[in-house]
């Protein structure tokens, strides 16, 4: 039986659908030994998942620094922080890179964040919004993507918390969590159906929304997860 995957998925049938929850090992790190024994550790992996997250800022004229590095495999998730240890040697070496594929969405607003903080040369990124054009999706955000070719939910809540707290709470070390590793599920699952053809592409007239992606804006600054 075919996949069935839609060109635009509407965003009001995501409230009904099953959650995912990033289901392995959390690992936070907050020394640079740690990190650089996690970076040992991920680089030894066939492919990861990687996101961000930076702290909302509600104040105009206020911007955050990026708090967290999240960089996933299939069965466990290092949480980077990096308000406390910043962007160390080791975590250089693993965005510098070139060996291990590293699947994230929207990267140049990842890239664009840590640049502020260290200037670095991106290695081996695969970024899913330009992956996905190939299957006729023209949606590009993480939830939508994931919904429409999984039938489960990301549940965005935790988003706007404060990342640069003291010790994260569990419900932001699975947010945070989930987004990465739901990166590399995407990755497979499309790259399955790219091989095998073994899909249909629903094309659906929906209402095109005013920017090309999900959208919240906190003082100017926009994420596109």
């Amino acid at each position: 039986m075919k996949t069935i995957l839609y060109s635009k998925f509407d965003k009001k049938e995501i409230k009904d659908l099953p959650r995912v929850i990033f289901p392995g090992r959390i690992v936070v790190v907050k020394t640079a030994e740690g990190a650089s024994a996690a970076v040992d550790y991920l680089l030894q992996s066939d492919i990861l998942g990687i996101d961000t997250e930076t702290r909302p800022s509600f104040k105009k004229g206020i911007r955050h620094k990026v708090a967290l590095l999240q960089v996933s495999t299939r069965e466990v998730c290092f949480l980077f922080r990096l308000n406390i240890i910043g962007i160390t040697d080791s975590i250089i070496r693993l965005l510098e890179d070139t060996s291990v594929p590293k699947i994230g969405l929207s990267l140049h607003d990842d890239f664009r964040m840590l640049n502020k903080r260290v200037t670095f040369k991106p290695g081996y990124f695969i970024d899913l919004q330009d992956y996905v054009k190939d299957l006729g999706i023209h949606d590009l955000s993480l939830q939508k993507l994931y919904a429409n070719v999984f039938g489960e939910k990301i549940v965005k809540r935790e988003q706007l918390t404060n990342w640069e707290n003291t010790e994260l709470t569990d419900k932001q070390k699975r947010y945070a969590s989930t987004d990465a590793w739901t990166c590399i599920n995407l990755y497979l699952k499309m790259k399955e159906l790219k091989e095998t053809g073994d899909y249909k592409l629903v094309e659906n007239d929906l209402e095109p929304s005013n920017a090309p992606f999900d959208t919240v804006e906190v003082n100017a600054e926009i994420t596109t997860k």
